[in-house]
């Protein structure tokens, strides 16, 4: 399945920044993991902005799903996933793709417990979410 994100989420996350997540992204879209779309759109995009108090990368990253028809969008905006939600886009978060990972197996629980105290210090979630994520990891 092919990895897509509008140019705006390229620029807002590799734009000049210089962490660890904007090289793993910047080499992603370099080995052709990820790649980065145009939008058609234009009009969609300064729509869905405003209409859900969202950025240009929540926004043009829906208006892409909506053009190529997309099968999942990864979104942690409590906004974007109130627009995926309106739209019809089906989403998931990260700490759904975390906690499907250690399900599967492919991600063993220490590991999938470190990466969820990542997210809690560095994304914006509630910390009953993460004590939820927390509580499903260790069961």
């Amino acid at each position: 399945m092919e990895v897509a994100i509008p140019r705006a989420v390229e620029e807002e996350c590799c734009g000049g920044k210089k962490t660890l997540e904007a090289f793993m992204i910047q080499k992603a879209v370099h080995e052709s993991r990820i790649r980065v779309h145009s939008v058609k759109n234009r009009k969609l995009v300064l729509k869905l902005a405003p209409d859900f108090n969202m950025g240009s990368g929540e926004s043009g990253a829906i208006a892409l799903a909506l053009q190529e028809k997309a099968r999942l969008v990864g979104v942690d905006d409590k906004r974007g996933m109130d627009a995926c939600k309106l739209t019809g886009v089906p989403f998931t978060t990260a700490i759904a793709i975390l906690l499907r990972g250690q399900q599967k197996g492919l991600i063993g629980k220490d590991n999938a417990l470190a990466r969820l105290a990542f997210l809690a210090r560095h994304g914006r979630y509630r910390s009953s979410i993460v004590g939820d994520a927390k509580r499903r990891l260790e069961e």
